[in-house]
Formats: C-alpha cells, structure tokens, sequence
C-alpha cells in the first residue's frame, strides 16, 4: 500500500512559480514510477511529468518543457514538481501518483496504481 499527500499547491500569478510535494509512505520512492497529471474543469486528466525509478529519468510533456521540473529526494521520500514561468493554462488539479517498477508507459494514467488526493493551482492572468 502506498499513500501520497501532495502539498504546495495556491494561488500565483501569471509569470510566477510554485513548487508542489508528494510525500510517500509505504514503499519508496526510488522503488516506484512517480508522475504528475492534472486535470483542469471540464478537461481530461492530463500527463504532466513522470521519473523512473530506478535511473531517476524524467519525462515532461511539451506544454511544460523548459518551465516545469519534477525531481526526487530519496532521503525523504518525496518527489516534488517545480513549476516556473506558470501561464493560466497550468491552472488545474496536480494529482502525484506511484506505478510500479515494470511500468512502461509513464504518461498512461492506466499505468498508475495509488493516486494522490490532489491540490488545487490557481494562476491567474
């Protein structure tokens, strides 16, 4: 079982940064597939950046590339999305979600098996 609490998350505006959490217990993380998705109203749930586990590679959509980061710290079990240059666009839900380690396709939702609650990113033009 693996649980994930996301933090970080707020209003900014346009042109401004935020850096969300995701927290893990039960397995860790460089054991695990981590990624972020967000879903904006009326949107479907979207890829936004994903990190194997056992190379540490990270993926990003386009949309993101060049503005967004996600990394992670072993020690402290936490992966984390730096978002920078936000746009209105980025406003969503950023949900952090654990695949497992034979997991291939990082940017299939249908691939994740524990979903974070979600936290809310409000950018504002």
């Amino acid at each position: 079982q693996v649980q994930l609490v996301e933090s970080g998350g707020g209003l900014v505006q346009a042109g401004g940064s935020l850096r969300l959490s995701c927290a893990a217990s039960g397995r860790i993380v460089s054991s695990v597939n981590m990624g972020w998705f967000r879903q904006a109203p009326g949107k479907e749930r979207e890829f936004v950046a994903a990190i194997r586990w056992g190379t540490g590679r990270t993926y990003h959509v386009d949309s993101v590339k060049g503005r967004f980061t996600m990394s992670r710290d072993n020690a402290k079990n936490t992966v984390y999305l730096q978002m920078n240059s936000l746009k209105p666009e980025d406003t969503a839900i950023y949900h952090c979600a654990a695949a497992p380690y034979y997991a291939s396709s990082l940017n299939s939702p249908g691939e994740y098996n524990y979903w974070g609650q979600g936290i809310q990113v409000t950018v504002s033009s």
